[in-house]
């Protein structure tokens, strides 16, 4: 699909708009082509175009479509610049606060005295269920609660973690404390891509930058506070005056979760998503919200509530003279009719979409696949790396505290690079997005 050139601030327009773009058609004529114009910008078959009627609501797709053209005629400006610091600041929690169980490990075990892996079963366990809550929930109560929510319970739960006194109460506060870091992925990329043009999508690839960068932050905090306020590997008995480093990361960290919430709740303002409101028929909101993004960008829309009213319309008709011809084939009464309504209700027709063909049940089957598999492989080298350097440490020469965080915090700078890099390889056409996630994930 051609679109519009990418528009910023103060810079000059190479030319007119043609009068049929979707964000200036004005009629269902102007929508259909019935009304023959010399030019027409988006094609009929690229916004209507045929699809599984039981896989997609056609309704919502359609006004998406609109949405989205309107949202790259804006082009890419200062409210997506903000968007994309904002939401990786919760890629960065997400690289935080699982690592955190595999850094304080070796403190936490000598003072506690308690089977290391349970620590890190409860984080997964929070990981888990946050994941399942604030995905659900993000399309029942909205993406900008779950955007702001799961921040602040991650910093409020990390800073009382820092003064647990047993290993009970560390493991259910580490718990609880998952359930908000668990939201962070899945939301915080819903909402950058429900805003960011196609043209720049591939900055959601880029986006791991702020996962790496998580990494390098947390591993060089952690490098000089368990290394000088921790018990020796020698010591039988290790006191809480002893080893205040595990307790005065989880404070600091705690501390800049909370700081990352406070710019997000208090200095940027996320506008609701609009195809989450098209999706509960709230069109005059979801346009409103458009022209507020353009006006953060210093440019202008011309998208109205009329064109989605218009497309929802055309879809109507076209379901309306599906069921009257099955109707008549069959000679059965028949529910064609799906209502835009349910697209944003909770229940097992969502997740059935996704297996409704056989394409999209491979393709989903695919993903949940490698996410499973690269799960698995970064929770066991996250949580229990630091661990194993200081427990095998000997083996190699040295296992002091020192060596051990000094080659954790090596490890996190070499990953800084590879976000940079897949974000270039998902635009070259001979790699593209799969591609790239065959080769990382085969290495």
């Amino acid at each position: 699909m051609s679109v519009h050139p990418i528009q910023f601030p103060g810079e000059p327009k190479e030319q007119e708009l043609p009068p049929t773009t979707v964000s200036q058609a004005t009629s269902v004529a102007d929508l259909t082509g019935s009304e023959k114009k010399e030019k027409q910008k988006v094609p009929l078959d690229d916004l209507f175009g045929d699809g599984d009627d039981d896989a997609v609501d056609r309704v919502y797709h359609a006004k998406a479509r609109i949405l989205n053209q309107a949202i790259q005629e804006i082009g890419f400006g200062r409210y997506q610049a903000y968007l994309f610091c904002c939401a990786g600041f919760g890629w960065f929690a997400d690289s935080v606060w699982p690592l955190i169980t595999g850094l304080i490990l070796t403190p936490v075990v000598a003072e506690f005295n308690f089977d290391g892996p349970f620590l890190s079963l409860a984080a997964n366990i929070g990981l888990f269920v946050g994941a399942l809550f604030w995905a659900l929930g993000c399309d029942i109560w909205g993406r900008r609660w779950s955007f702001n929510l799961t921040l602040l319970i991650t910093g409020i739960f990390g800073l009382a973690a820092g003064g647990s006194n047993s290993f009970i109460t560390l493991a259910s506060l580490v718990a609880v404390l998952g359930v908000g870091v668990g939201g962070n992925m899945p939301v915080d990329s819903a909402v950058f891509l429900d805003f960011v043009p196609s043209t720049h999508q591939y900055l959601l690839t880029v986006m791991a930058v702020w996962w790496s960068l998580g990494q390098l932050f947390v591993s060089l905090i952690a490098w000089p506070l368990i290394t000088n306020f921790s018990c020796d590997n020698t010591a039988v008995v290790c006191s809480r005056s002893e080893n205040m480093g595990w307790r005065y990361l989880l404070f600091i960290l705690g501390a800049i979760t909370l700081l990352l919430w406070g710019i997000r709740f208090f200095v940027f303002k996320l506008f609701e998503s609009p195809r989450y409101l098209v999706g509960l028929g709230q069109d005059a909101k979801a346009v409103e919200v458009i022209h507020q993004v353009a006006e953060f960008n210093g440019t202008s829309t011309n998208l109205t509530v009329d064109q989605l009213l218009d497309a929802a319309k055309i879809e109507d008709e076209k379901a309306t003279a599906a069921v009257t011809l099955a109707k008549i084939a069959s000679g059965k009464e028949q529910s064609g009719r799906r209502w835009l309504s349910q697209s944003s209700s909770l229940g097992l027709q969502n997740v059935k979409a996704l297996f409704k063909t056989r394409k999209m049940a491979l393709s989903t089957s695919l993903l949940i696949l490698l996410w499973g598999i690269i799960g698995l492989a970064s929770t066991l080298y996250n949580s229990f790396l630091p661990f194993l350097l200081n427990s095998r440490g000997n083996a190699f020469g040295d296992g002091s505290l020192y060596i051990t965080y000094r080659n954790q915090f090596i490890l996190s700078v070499v990953g800084i690079p590879g976000a940079f890099l897949s974000g270039w390889a998902v635009e070259l056409p001979y790699i593209g997005r799969r591609g790239t996630l065959a080769i990382s994930s085969g290495e």
